[in-house]
């Protein structure tokens, strides 16, 4: 069909081959789902995982971007439904007796666990576990969870759609509960990981055929970051202080309004906010700062002729209607901006995670990329959340 959208993101950067799996763990909303990205095994004989799981993830995500009739949501899975990334999915983990390091990655609104896919498998080819936890709060596109009826042994799945605000709702409020739940969904990320780590049984209740045992004794929990984008990016601020194995955090063009002001003393570690150019205004770059007073390795950086969208895989859609799903794209290309994001993450993650493994040097990159990555913030008036 000839409006079907492909996804051609690059090629890794990093040394490893990267496989991904699903991890459900606990029935109910209560319970922990994530996408894991890993160092696997090279084979020529790869499973790719579709880039959209299922069709119920369409209308919440298209919504947001303006297209929210019927016709234009089943439009939308025809385009998208087909379109696989090049994962190597379920492949066998990387051997060795090494332990990796952990990022747990929050999505941004009206996103899920695979949105991220191109930005999340380039860590991993550096050698890290990546876990995307999809959140159940109401502010991913949609999500599920498995539970089980009286009588029926097969758990079911139970839909978890996008919540919007409602007319007369104070947003804040509303942001602040999720924003929380999301910082609370993270760490029980990080406690199944620990788990699974230390050797105690994780039922996986999503069919699989990746090992979870394969991760024993392999999750380096002495370097565990956080990270994440939007809204994400500011479920990561709050789970920094709400745990402390999180010993860093990467917050890409961080929304800071669901944050309320009583967080902002408690921060007392290094934190990397990479923005994009064409999203913070004076006010969120003032909270921003407010942030990073309470340690002086903090920083904050700008991805030049970069936009909100451009962390995620949207950007490497190609077809006849892939500007019509992007919206405005920036002036700097997809592969440039994810350059420089990844490198300026990866630079701050091994030097506050004390990772031994060499990192090409901010100052040792092209010129191409090093002239994207700005020092501070270039200001615009609004915001375009």
């Amino acid at each position: 069909m000839g409006i079907t959208l492909s996804l051609r993101p690059p090629p890794v950067t990093g040394p490893h081959a990267v496989g991904a799996t699903d991890v459900m763990v606990g029935l109910g909303k209560e319970g922990s789902f994530f996408r894991l990205f890993y160092p696997c095994l090279p084979s020529a004989e790869q499973k790719h995982p579709l880039w959209v799981p299922h069709a119920e993830y369409i209308p919440g995500k298209i919504a947001s971007l303006g297209f929210e009739s019927r016709a234009a949501k089943y439009g939308a899975w025809l385009m998208m439904g087909r379109s696989q990334f090049p994962v190597a999915w379920e492949s066998p983990f990387v051997d060795g007796k090494d332990r990796k390091p952990l990022i747990i990655f929050s999505h941004g609104l009206t996103s899920f666990r695979t949105v991220y896919s191109t930005l999340c498998t380039e860590l991993a080819s550096h050698g890290f576990l990546v876990a995307v936890v999809e959140h159940r709060d109401g502010s991913a596109g949609a999500t599920y969870h498995l539970d089980s009826k009286p009588g029926n042994d097969n758990p079911q799945e139970v839909w978890v759609p996008f919540r919007k605000v409602e007319p007369g709702m104070k947003e804040f409020y509303l942001r602040n509960y999720q924003l929380h739940q999301r910082a609370t969904e993270c760490v029980r990320a990080v406690r199944v990981l620990e788990n699974i780590n230390a050797g105690i049984s994780e039922p996986n209740i999503i069919k699989t055929d990746f090992h979870l045992q394969a991760l024993k004794g392999r999750i380096d929990l002495d370097r565990v970051a956080i990270m994440g984008h939007s809204f994400g990016g500011g479920s990561a601020l709050l789970s920094l202080i709400k745990d402390d194995i999180f010993r860093c955090v990467v917050a890409l063009d961080a929304w800071m309004f669901p944050l309320e002001d009583t967080a902002y003393p408690k921060n007392k570690k290094p934190s990397l906010f990479i923005n994009n150019e064409d999203f913070q205004t004076a006010s969120s770059i003032q909270l921003m700062r407010k942030w990073n007073l309470g340690c002086k390795d903090s920083k904050i950086l700008t991805v030049k002729g970069s936009v909100h969208s451009s962390p995620t895989d949207f950007h490497f859609l190609t077809g006849l209607m892939a500007n019509k799903i992007i919206g405005t794209r920036g002036t700097t290309d997809p592969q440039t901006c994810l350059e420089a994001t990844v490198i300026s993450a990866l630079s701050f993650l091994h030097k506050h995670l004390d990772l031994p493994d060499h990192i090409e040097k901010l100052e040792n990159i092209s010129e191409k990329v090093r002239a994207h990555i700005i020092a501070d913030v270039p200001l615009t008036t609004t915001s375009k959340l």
